[in-house]
């Protein structure tokens, strides 16, 4: 539930979003993403967090960080390690959320209402205390995906629970050609690589 004289503020852990939406066959137009949440509320704030691997200069994911900040996002990075585990498969050292939770922390005096956009259990702890500083919790993420995105825990802490899924026909990309629902307005619509998928 939200209320149009609230005050918003929005954090995407990037890779878990990126892995709900490729689970349920979806890209997300981030554009039509930062309309849907200034929609319901007074949007403060929309912060994206996502790790860019060290010497990686072809990353996938710088495009889609500058593009987001320069259409209105807060975007945060933090540079990772790759290493191959002893199976041989290449895996990444390191996350974000510790930047996350000390932003929403920070943000929670100015704002009625927080949206954190991950399936995370580690986040239980961070919305107990969003919530013991009154202020509203709303988790996006996918119970649909095989397997389920959202942790159990997390999604009986928060005070509402928004499927992905169901916001798919008011976020999703529609491939230039197409004859989708969605207008482009001079080019912001055009593609943005999402982030590859990191173990």
């Amino acid at each position: 539930m939200f209320y149009k004289d609230e005050r918003i503020a929005v954090f995407i852990d990037g890779k878990s979003l990126f892995a709900c939406s490729k689970g349920l066959g979806f890209e997300i137009d981030f554009k039509l993403f930062r309309k849907e949440f200034a929609r319901r509320g007074k949007l403060n704030k929309l912060s994206y967090f996502t790790t860019l691997v060290d010497n990686d200069e072809f990353s996938s994911v710088k495009p889609l960080v500058d593009w987001l900040t320069y259409n209105g996002y807060n975007t945060v990075t933090k540079t990772v390690k790759e290493y191959v585990d002893p199976s041989g498969f290449r895996k990444v050292k390191g996350n974000t959320a510790v930047e996350m939770t000390i932003a929403v922390l920070d943000m929670v005096p100015y704002v009625d209402h927080i949206v954190i956009v991950t399936g995370d259990k580690d986040f239980k702890p961070l919305i107990e205390a969003v919530q013991q500083r009154g202020t509203r919790v709303s988790v996006v993420s996918s119970i649909r995906v095989q397997p389920p995105m959202l942790s159990d825990d997390l999604r009986r802490q928060a005070d509402n629970f928004i499927e992905l899924d169901e916001l798919r026909s008011l976020i999703e990309k529609v491939p230039h050609g197409s004859n989708g629902l969605h207008e482009t307005n001079g080019g912001l619509n055009a593609p943005v690589p999402l982030e590859r998928g990191t173990a």
